[in-house]
């Protein structure tokens, strides 16, 4: 796992922590990794409600949907030649052909044709 997402939920389980002891007797132990400060699971209208304030929090907007990150992590993923079929594996998709056609999406054209962009309208200034 990366060293990002192990230090985010170390921090996360910190922060459960305080709500468990602030829930008291009220608490529910679900076992859960994202809840409620209850310890209850979320519906999916709090954990859309909940993005969207990560979403604008990062400076992206609020149109994003967590749907969205499973794209990404497909096509992130593939950009960086890991096997169609350890993807699959890794979303739980029994085989490939879902995992290629509805979620992977080439990333590296539009990474191109954005740094070429880039690259014409930010003219490094000559010394």
């Amino acid at each position: 796992m990366p060293k990002r997402a192990t230090q985010a939920l170390r921090e996360l389980h910190r922060q459960q922590a305080a709500e468990r002891l602030a829930a008291g007797q009220t608490w529910q132990d679900n076992d859960l990794v994202f809840c409620r400060e209850d310890g209850s699971p979320m519906d999916r209208w709090q954990v859309r409600r909940e993005f969207r304030k990560i979403a604008k929090a990062a400076g992206i907007g609020e149109d994003w949907t967590p749907r969205e990150l499973r794209h990404s992590f497909v096509s992130l993923l593939s950009a960086h030649d890991v096997a169609l079929e350890e993807i699959s594996r890794l979303v739980g998709h029994s085989g490939t052909t879902v995992t290629e056609t509805v979620y992977r999406h080439e990333i590296r054209p539009a990474l191109t044709k954005g740094a070429v962009a880039m690259n014409k309208v930010f003219k490094p200034k000559s010394a």
